[in-house]
């Protein structure tokens, strides 16, 4: 076994792959930025270096410092975790130049299968079903645009590099293509350095299987089962787990060993996973799923795999890397229950899924029988630097359906302010009635609009608690009494009643809105009093926010309908879609925004004139800038 690790990344894979070592007797290594100087993984290793300013390409994409780093603290091997480097064939073969043992595929197998072009053509020729599409060199538009209309609409674009949905677009019309070509090039230019693209026949009822794999140095190779990823969000990642539903024994050994298959055509060491795309419109079947991409790393679902077969998957990847045989046998893995994953991001649903950043105030996200895999804690600042995930919840039961009632539990039980989170999001799609059946595909939560992606109203609970907050702070004299008489059973009979709970009117703004509510001084959902005049109740994973109406409009009330087009967050303007002056419908595009390696498009919240715009492709702006302005006509 090895003796010691550098982990070069960050946050909750950093954390999980120093947790599996620790239990081993590894020692650890961290490496941070400026902006992760106080961070958990940091804290948590036994030695840290500081390799850099807190842009990813000044710290955890400069492999140069890394590997300096290690050699600085004795680490003898490299964990990348997911993500940065961990599939840069290159950055792999200068750590084993170095002398340094990669925990990790061989940079060949990285380069066979890191482009999904090449990826593509090496399945085929392996024997692995493959989807229809063009894999031509040729990356002009105008050949691109001729293969496109050949495939037929709706066609799917897709960045040769990376994942992750980054440079991927779905093409409904061929008047779109070009825009969307232009628009995904960009991203994967920005995300990867390389604007290269594919495309593929775009399956109607798509459903995302993916295999995991693990390869050995002896020429062993296992698969530890599917994964089922279909519940996505413009290609992200929603949901994921495993087994995957409606998959019986026939299709479950067809693409198994098609991903087995795929391991062995690229001589595949340590962990990886194999991605099909399956056409659901008549339930899964072997001869409807194909091969989509290689990721030769470990994934960041890959808990859901480890809780039904009980295995360590980091514990396999030290165990390869220091030489040893896998651990088990392919008779020997078992499926036992079911198991889920949430991904909680810091962003805000109600303005697009835009990354929320700031301090967590307020961070309660666990519950016992749930697996917390987080970034943070409460205290912790999300940045604007880094991926928006926060935390991955997971849960284990016997059976399908109570890990569905388990893990929204969970989200629902979550509670963080005043960052903005994805919970309820991730808890109305759990008790969406398709998911539930098991009914899944790609689109599902497209198909739903606002059921799912519009966070409800205050309830009249929410309502009522939140007055009976915001008064009960607003009179509680108890804070200006001594010890002794805050226990007086006298004053803790505020409200009290002979003949029924004290009611009292509340007059509070929300979202800008005044709202009148009766403060009933009685239990219910549990809230975060901030100060005096604001409170915070939680419900169902959401966050609402009260403050006490006294008649005057802030300053962000004051603008909210006014046009006024404002930076969600710190980022860079990537291109200008309108000019001063023009007329706009609702919903036209006016500027593309490039923030935590993703582009947002800022558009027009009300049908009129473009009377200022300040902003200018390349410009680098914070959050709360006034890039625009709409007036109505």
């Amino acid at each position: 076994m090895l003796k010691s690790v550098l982990i070069a990344n960050r946050g909750e894979i950093a954390r999980r792959v120093n947790r599996t070592c620790k239990r081993l007797g590894v020692r650890t290594v961290a490496v941070y930025s400026d902006a992760d100087a106080k961070a958990l993984h940091v804290l948590e290793a036994d030695a840290a270096v500081h390799i850099g300013a807190s842009p990813a390409k000044d710290s955890y994409l400069r492999g140069d410092k890394i590997i300096a780093a290690a050699k600085q603290t004795g680490a003898e091997a490299i964990h990348p975790g997911y993500g940065f480097l961990s599939e840069n064939a290159d950055f792999a073969q200068a750590v084993m130049d170095a002398g340094l043992i990669w925990i990790g595929p061989a940079p060949a197998s990285i380069r066979a299968m890191g482009l999904k072009d090449a990826a593509k053509k090496l399945m085929a020729e392996a024997g692995v079903p493959t989807t229809p599409g063009y894999l031509g060199e040729d990356q002009s538009e105008e050949r691109l645009q001729k293969e496109a209309d050949a495939i037929g609409y709706p066609v799917l674009i897709k960045a040769v590099a990376g994942g992750g949905g980054k440079g991927m677009r779905k093409v409904e019309r061929q008047a779109e293509f070009k825009a969307a070509l232009a628009s995904a090039k960009r991203e994967a230019a920005a995300a990867f350095g390389d604007d290269r693209v594919l495309l593929e026949m775009y399956v109607q009822r798509p459903r995302h299987i993916e295999v995991q794999v693990f390869g050995d140095t002896h020429g062993n190779v296992v698969h530890l089962f599917e994964r089922d990823c279909s519940l996505q969000r413009r290609h992200q990642k929603v949901i994921e787990e495993a087994p995957a539903p409606g998959m019986d024994d026939a299709t479950r050994k067809a693409v198994t060993d098609a991903a087995v298959l795929a391991a062995k055509a690229v001589s595949y060491v340590g962990a990886g996973t194999i991605e099909f795309i399956a056409d659901a419109s008549e339930g899964l079947r072997g001869d409807r799923i194909w091969f989509m991409e290689m990721n030769t790393r470990l994934q960041v679902e890959h808990p859901v795999t480890e809780e039904i077969t009980g295995q360590d998957l980091v514990e396999w990847q030290l165990r390869v890397a220091s030489g040893e045989k896998l651990p088990l046998k392919q008779e020997e893995l078992k499926i036992n229950g079911w198991a889920m994953e949430a991904r909680l991001y810091a962003e805000n649903p109600d303005s697009g899924f835009l990354p929320s950043i700031g301090q967590l105030d307020h961070f309660y996200p666990i519950a016992k029988y749930v697996r917390v895999e987080s970034a943070v804690e409460q205290g912790d600042r999300v940045t604007q630097f880094y991926d928006p995930m926060i935390a991955k919840l997971v849960v284990h039961a016997p059976t399908r359906s109570e890990a569905i009632v388990d893990l929204r539990e969970a989200c629902e039980r979550l509670q963080v302010s005043p960052v903005r989170t994805n919970a309820g999001f991730l808890a109305r799609c759990l008790h969406d009635a398709s998911f539930v059946a098991g009914d899944v595909d790609t689109g599902l939560i497209g198909s739903q609009g606002d059921a799912l992606l519009k966070r409800p109203q205050p309830s009249s609970a929410v309502l009522a608690r939140a007055a009976s907050a915001l008064e009960g702070e607003r009179f509680d004299v108890r804070k200006h009494r001594s010890r002794i008489d805050q226990l007086s059973p006298w004053d803790r009979l505020r409200g009290f009643r002979v003949n029924g709970l004290a009611r009292r009117t509340v007059r509070m703004r929300f979202e800008g809105e005044a709202i009148a509510a009766v403060a009933k001084f009685e239990p219910g959902p549990p809230e975060s009093v901030r100060d005096a005049d604001t409170v915070i109740v939680f419900d169902r994973g959401e966050a609402y926010e009260f403050t006490l109406d006294t008649g005057e409009r802030s300053a962000d009330e004051a603008t909210a309908g006014d046009g006024a087009i404002l930076s969600p967050m710190p980022g860079k303007i990537v291109s200008v879609a309108a000019k001063a002056g023009a007329k706009l419908k609702k919903g036209d595009p006016i500027l593309v925004l490039e923030a935590m390696k993703m582009e947002h498009t800022l558009t027009a919240p009300f049908d009129g004139k473009l009377a200022e715009l300040n902003a200018k492709p390349g410009a680098q702006v914070s959050e709360g800038v006034l890039l625009a302005r709409l007036e109505v006509e």
